[in-house]
């Protein structure tokens, strides 16, 4: 039998991503969705990042967290 770790809260989870040194210095974070979905759910998640005036992106199954409040602008 396999000793498999508690699943975590989508508080707890929420809070250990914006433990990261990135998210504390403003940042990039990426996560991969299914995480997100799994942990939190996408519309809780996207009310928190909306919450907290971060931008996300979503490309080939990962999220990109830009955690500071600064625009973005697309180069290429």
């Amino acid at each position: 039998m396999r000793n498999l770790p508690a699943p975590m809260s989508p508080d707890h989870w929420l809070a250990h991503m914006f433990s990261a040194k990135s998210a504390i210095s403003g940042g990039v974070l990426r996560r991969s969705v299914r995480d997100v979905e799994r942990y939190v759910g996408r519309a809780a998640f996207l009310a928190e990042m909306q919450r907290r005036g971060y931008s996300v992106i979503e490309n080939a199954g990962q999220f990109v967290v830009f955690c500071n409040r600064e625009p973005l602008r697309r180069l290429l």
